[in-house]
């Protein structure tokens, strides 16, 4: 698709034209009153160009927009469905009022450019309300522009929502159940782990278990879950105990990034169920960086109750996805069951009864991507005697993957075929994400 802020659609043959809907942007996130009048050259040089911009990127079903400036220019890029697509330059004083002027309305300093800023705004598009995300960082020739959008009428928290197996949400129930032990989500950056955590604190009963947050929950909203507002200068073991004396059962904390925080969270792990997220490689490696930064096996192994990681997938296109036979030589392969007779995949060219190559019919739905939306797959390491056992005796990594595939917990390689065989999916899609990294 050719990149053009304010691109028009045809709605006749007429050549008539109609303008596309432009977001509004509704103030700062965090109530930040943008001084429009004390900095009206920017906004007649960056207000509608940043509008044309999000708006670009909400039409494509980006959830990120990147602005790079290179030497004289600045790229656009969109990220959709997880996938970047290059988008058109932008002239550098056009691309530097765009930023500032997302800066201005997310409440950040449109004077500070030698450190990263991260603000946000409240937006509406097409009836919908939005969130948009604005992050900057310097880098040589000026100012990364960042900008994540998110429909918060779209929100992709419970368990069922984010494609998690039904085995997968019974082991959450059983950790979160006991009223002790550490439950994690773990993952690399940009990978959705936040969005897994969140969604495994969905999978707590709220009915049955009293919920503190003691960390932000943003605009996500999480029902039976009370946001625990600590007393100012209190470190996370007072918060904690202050979470326990009103008899909370289970603790919702920031993410465990430092030995400090993975004390603290196992040292209070006796008196009360704690969810987090971590970031780690995999479910096996974020278990032995805990132990390296407790010091001691025994206590991870034993106040630990599990930990998942997700990837996310993209999900065909419903409008447009294309069934066939596969060969039964391939099915055995990847380890379908073998009556699998009909896969999907994204449109491909096909040959008439003529022999004559014909083209898939365009898609409006997808924007002839193939692709609509994303879903979870998923692996998780629950804490079994078997697995308890290695992580004391100072097993590896691979030692401990290896039980947890004994022991017959979800790999991402077993979740993912569930996907393609409902046709949620394709093997190219699989094949795509578990491609080795160059």
């Amino acid at each position: 698709m050719v990149f053009g802020f304010g691109r028009k659609a045809e709605v006749d043959d007429d050549d008539e034209e109609e303008e596309i809907e432009l977001v509004l942007f509704q103030g700062a996130l965090n109530g930040q009153e943008a001084n429009l009048k004390e900095n009206q050259k920017l906004v007649q040089a960056g207000l509608n160009a940043a509008k044309e911009l999000v708006t670009d990127g909400l039409s494509r079903r980006a959830e990120t927009i990147r602005v790079d400036p290179k030497g004289e220019r600045s790229q656009v890029a969109f990220v959709v469905d997880g996938m970047p697509y290059a988008g058109g330059k932008l002239a550098k004083p056009q691309g530097l009022a765009i930023t500032q002027m997302l800066k201005l309305l997310s409440g950040l300093d449109i004077k500070v450019r030698n450190q990263p800023q991260v603000g946000g705004i409240k937006a509406q598009w097409k009836e919908q309300p939005w969130e948009v995300i604005v992050q900057t960082k310097p880098i040589e020739g000026g100012e990364q522009l960042t900008i994540k959008l998110r429909n918060l009428k779209e929100k992709m928290i419970t368990p069922d929502d984010l494609g998690m197996p039904e085995a997968l949400r019974t082991r959450i129930r059983e950790w979160t159940s006991q009223h002790k032990g550490l439950s994690l989500a773990v993952g690399t950056p940009n990978t959705g782990v936040t969005t897994t955590a969140f969604g495994m604190l969905r999978g707590v009963d709220c009915y049955l278990y009293q919920i503190h947050a003691i960390r932000s929950l943003g605009t996500r909203e999480v029902i039976n879950v009370a946001q625990f507002n600590g007393n100012p200068g209190d470190d996370l073991e007072t918060t904690l105990m202050r979470v326990v004396r009103v008899e909370s059962d289970v603790a919702f904390v920031d993410p465990v990034t430092t030995p400090e925080i993975a004390k603290t969270v196992f040292s209070m792990q006796e008196q009360i169920t704690i969810l987090s997220e971590m970031p780690a490689k995999d479910c096996a490696t974020a278990i032995l960086q805990l132990v390296q930064w407790v010091g001691d096996p025994n206590i991870v192994a034993n106040g630990l109750m599990g930990v998942i990681n997700g990837k996310l997938i993209r999900k065909l296109c419903p409008d447009c996805k294309q069934a066939y036979r596969p060969n039964p030589k391939l099915i055995a392969k990847v380890g379908l069951p073998s009556d699998t007779k009909t896969l999907y995949r994204k449109p491909v060219a096909t040959e008439n009864e003529k022999g004559e190559v014909e083209e898939p019919p365009p898609c409006e739905k997808c924007n002839d991507t193939g692709y609509f939306g994303r879903t979870g797959i998923y692996e998780y390491i629950e804490m079994t005697p078997a697995i308890k056992e290695l992580v004391i005796s100072g097993a590896d990594a691979n030692a401990i993957r290896t039980q947890a595939r004994t022991d017959g917990m979800t790999v991402f390689s077993k979740d993912a075929l569930r996907h393609v065989a409902k046709g949620i999916t394709s093997l190219e899609e699989l094949q795509r994400v578990f491609k080795p990294a160059p």
